[in-house]
């Protein structure tokens, strides 16, 4: 099975940067496709970004032109790097790999944007 760990959040001022990064343990990495969600409190997971294995990419319309993400399938990687934050992009960050009906996520990492 794969499994996803996150790291990279913290706590920036408004208009800051952070980068996030997720590794993958597994076999078959590459043929997820893979990405970020994030979850504020009081709110449903809502999609960031995501990249297929080929490289890919779709962006929440608020976040475009802000963040990037990218992968590298030979370290069983893929990050975020998220640039111009909002105080409402505060949220936990989760990375997610799917395949057909199968869909892997990691416990989280905390993006707290505060001016």
């Amino acid at each position: 099975q794969v499994q996803l760990v996150e790291s990279g959040g913290g706590l920036v001022q408004a208009g800051g940067s952070l980068s996030l990064s997720c590794v993958a343990s597994g076999r078959f990495f590459s043929v997820y496709t893979t990405g970020w969600y994030r979850q504020a409190p009081g709110k449903e997971r809502e999609l960031v970004a995501t990249i297929t294995y080929g490289g890919t990419t779709n962006y929440a319309d608020s976040v475009k032109g802000r963040f990037t993400v990218s992968r590298d399938n030979a370290k069983n990687t893929v990050c975020l790097q998220m640039n111009s934050l909002k105080p409402e992009e505060t949220a936990v960050y989760y990375c997610n790999a799917a395949r057909s009906v199968i869909d892997c996520w990691g416990q989280g990492t905390q993006v707290t944007d505060s001016s």
